[in-house]
């Protein structure tokens, strides 16, 4: 470790000490930065980074180191390292979004989400790796590597935002940005043993990310630990020009967290803890709820009768909205061209038939299937019509409960290749995440033990626009489990 490191940044664990003493002089920003440098080269073999933004990462920390000496106020992040998943639009490196058809494109501008953190004093010093376009529950379906679990080199990290689960666990920054479509920041985050935010629908910015669904796509952090969570949220939240789908945040911060769980009900889904679940998994996920119980919170169980078809929903509405902003992709305007066409037509068909990967390949299909005519209404509207119906069902459920509880996914971190012939098998590890994205409610993964050395992730919901509450909870189960 660099010597200007305090060793007990070993984890990067703090993120306002991090700034804190960056602000007061105790160390650089362009140590730090250069530390995360170093960190990154030592971890190759995880395959977890895409590429670095090393020039302008150094240059934005001269920067900051400059601005301090000169008594100029600096930000709340200031000279705090953090990795941005590649599908958010960055300057200093390509944006790829893991897949071939992107190679070669620089960002014009960057995401708002990126804005914020920067303006902040945050420094992107990485492109984490994903599935391509985020489709994908391990990483596997990456164009350029599989991503490897920290924990266990033979295992996924889970997906889409496996290359920032792993980088965040390994301590190759201090956080990182992920993306969550129907589980891509929650599952990571349980495979890997982080904490994963999805904030509410709307509150963080899609302005600059590549698209995947865009009635489900939310942007949120993997940290490890949930005030930093808390923190990176109250930074990139809030109303954005740039994307009319924002909503009002909180006025309170969302780093001023409540410490009581008195007179707060919880409820158990039981469609989670049934059929499906692995058994050491569920021992697990009881003993979080017997802690949640201890701290002072009322346990009951709570049965959401339309949630086995939520993943039938997610994988025909997300397909429907994946096709549709895959369309953009024709290799005429940006990413990859095949240059030898005959003639527009050739164009289009390869360089698609090429630059795409298998699996987006097979949502594009799916999706234009399901909203093709004679099919719309037997597939699409009804999904949308059993949306609604799920809509309903939370929003019920939470007049009787304040949070909702299950674990983050039926199994710990599965062997590489173990589901790559089979895309049901695969599709099935988002069983317990996809529902929040259908309904548009927060939820975050928090480590809660493990099995057999793989981290197991409790899975916590909240009602819309109560992610601060949400954050809340989490915070005193971190506190609870770890006495």
């Amino acid at each position: 470790m660099n010597d200007s490191v305090p060793s007990t940044w070993d984890k990067w664990d703090n993120i306002s000490k991090i700034a804190s003493d960056v602000t007061k002089g105790d160390v650089k920003a362009i140590d730090l930065v250069n530390e995360s440098l170093r960190r990154i080269d030592l971890a190759t073999e995880y395959n977890s980074i895409i590429a670095t933004t090393a020039e302008r990462a150094k240059q934005r920390a001269v920067m900051i180191d400059d601005s301090i000496k000169a008594g100029e106020k600096v930000g709340r992040l200031a000279g705090v390292p953090f990795i941005a998943k590649d599908n958010y639009l960055t300057f200093g490196a390509e944006t790829t979004a893991a897949s071939n058809i992107l190679k070669g494109f620089s960002a014009p501008y960057q995401a708002t989400v990126i804005e914020r953190l920067e303006a902040e004093g945050a420094i992107c010093v990485a492109k984490a790796n994903l599935d391509a376009f985020a489709h994908g529950s391990s990483t596997e379906n990456s164009d350029f590597f599989t991503t490897l679990n920290p924990h266990d080199k033979t295992r996924v990290p889970g997906g889409s935002s496996g290359g920032s689960g792993t980088a965040t666990v390994l301590g190759l920054a201090p956080f990182a940005l992920g993306t969550d479509t129907g589980g891509s920041i929650r599952l990571p985050a349980s495979f890997c043993g982080a904490v994963g935010l999805k904030p509410t629908y709307g509150l963080t910015s899609r302005s600059g990310v590549v698209a995947m669904a865009s009635s489900l796509d939310c942007m949120g952090p993997i940290t490890t630990n949930v005030d930093d969570a808390a923190l990176i949220l109250d930074v990139i939240a809030g109303k954005d020009e740039l994307d009319s789908t924002t909503i009002m945040r909180d006025k309170q911060s969302y780093t001023q967290l409540d410490s009581d769980l008195s007179g707060k009900v919880i409820g158990v889904v039981k469609e989670y803890m049934g059929e499906g679940l692995d058994s050491a998994v569920k021992s697990v996920i009881i003993k979080a709820i017997n802690d949640l119980e201890a701290a002072g919170a009322t346990i009951k169980e709570v049965s959401l009768l339309s949630l086995p078809l939520a993943l039938a929903v997610y994988y025909i509405v997300c397909p429907a909205e994946i096709s549709s902003n895959l369309s953009r992709y024709d290799g005429q305007r940006y990413g990859f061209s095949y240059e030898d066409a005959k003639n527009l037509e050739d164009s289009y068909e390869s360089s698609r038939s090429i630059g795409f990967g298998a699996e987006a390949k097979r949502r594009i299909m799916i999706g234009t299937y399901v909203l093709s005519s004679g099919y719309y209404d037997a597939y699409y509207k009804k999904a949308q019509t059993v949306r609604t119906k799920l809509i309903n069902e939370f929003n019920t459920a939470f007049e009787s409960v304040d949070f909702l509880v299950g674990p983050t996914a039926p199994n710990v971190a599965f062997e590489i290749g173990k589901n790559n012939d089979d895309p049901l098998q695969m599709y099935l590890t988002d069983i317990m995440t996809v529902a929040a994205n259908l309904v548009g409610i927060p939820a975050m993964s928090i480590p809660a033990g493990d099995v057999d050395g793989l981290p197991v992730g409790l899975q916590i919901m909240a009602t819309s626009n109560n992610d601060r509450e949400l954050l809340s909870i989490a915070k005193i189960y971190e506190e609870v489990r770890s006495i």
